[in-house]
């Protein structure tokens, strides 16, 4: 059994993260669902682009539920062999679900801008479910693999696997039951987290930031042509009132572009290559500065889905509808109590 000082480090760890997930899960699962309500309300919504934006929302739902068991991963417990494969299989398989469901928006989006004439022709439109189960299936594969053997259960010594991030002594069976210690490393061999790493996750992020600014270099292209025929039409050098407009709202949005990546994706490419690091070195990770580095790295970029949701009246309208219908009861009451009063 663990003695007082493994326990209660133990559930330090879990309480710093409850308390940094859950609030932030809590948003999340919210914010996807007024989303998701938005689109199911609106049947001018009901096409294959929304279909495909509406599968990453789920994706993100998800992720959100996972949330406060992706940090759990980092620390080392007490599990049976069936429970652990769970515990890291099913938050890992939800995360690259996620990140696979993102790519793909961002790839129809991008196709929609670069080569619009040949927008409708693309296959995910003609077999949406082939598309779905594209982004769906190998995340699943993926992440099952070291419940079909790939992993490092059997390993020769696993004496240190249940010490705590804090200096604490391992626990007592740790060298007796192979079947007692749910550790990261038990479950995902080096070879598989470089391989999601450095194969999956960070090509993916590469590549959504890839087409970002493709489409943003498009637009410059577009606005400046705009601009140009603006100019040859009211036969004037100087720029007029609508080029600055124009000028100011494309600077608007390539800042909107930069904060969101800043706010959204730095972070995790901290924490992701944080871990690499103290992998490579082999260093027992500080359970406060991981559990942090973990907790905002993955609910920065589950935020992505819902800037992009958020930035869409479409999407929000239904719910500002609702919560204005609720805003108009509420002053109605507020007022009738008064007039009673009086």
């Amino acid at each position: 059994m663990m003695d007082y000082n493994d326990s209660h480090a133990l559930f330090s760890g879990e309480q710093l993260i409850y308390a940094i997930t859950i609030p932030l899960s809590t948003a999340i699962i919210l914010a996807n669902l007024a989303i998701i309500l938005g689109i199911a309300w609106n049947r001018q919504l009901h096409n294959t682009p929304n279909y495909f934006f509406l599968s990453l929302l789920v994706a993100d739902l998800s992720t959100g539920v996972a949330l406060p068991f992706i940090p759990l991963m980092g620390l080392n417990r007490e599990l049976s062999f069936s429970s652990c494969m769970v515990a890291h299989i099913f938050p890992n398989f939800l995360f690259l679900a996620f990140l696979f469901n993102l790519v793909m928006v961002h790839n129809e989006r991008y196709i929609c801008i670069v080569d619009p004439l040949h927008y409708n022709n693309l296959w995910m439109h003609r077999n949406f479910p082939l598309a779905l189960l594209a982004v769906w299936a190998p995340p699943l594969l993926y992440a099952s693999l070291p419940a079909f053997g790939w992993n490092n259960w059997t390993g020769p010594d696993w004496n240190g696997c249940c010490a705590s991030s804090q200096n604490t002594m391992p626990l007592s069976n740790c060298s007796t039951n192979n079947t007692t210690c749910c550790s990261y490393r038990r479950v995902f061999p080096n070879a598989f987290i470089y391989l999601e790493v450095y194969g999956l996750v960070l090509p993916a992020i590469l590549t959504i930031a890839g087409m970002t600014g493709r489409v943003l270099w498009i637009t410059r292209g577009q606005l400046k042509d705009i601009c140009r025929l603006h100019r040859s039409v009211e036969r004037g050098s100087q720029a007029s009132d609508q080029e600055q407009k124009l000028n100011l709202r494309y600077t608007r949005c390539v800042v909107a572009v930069s904060l969101t990546f800043l706010a959204c994706w730095v972070p995790y490419l901290i924490y992701m290559h944080v871990c690499i690091g103290f992998l490579i070195s082999d260093t027992k990770r500080s359970s406060t500065v991981h559990i942090v580095l973990s907790c905002m790295g993955i609910g920065s970029m589950a935020v992505v889905p819902l800037v992009l949701g958020l930035a869409n009246r479409q999407y929000t309208e239904p719910a500002y509808k609702l919560l204005q219908k609720l805003r108009d009861r509420w002053r109605g009451r507020t007022q009738g109590s008064e007039e009673v009063a009086v």
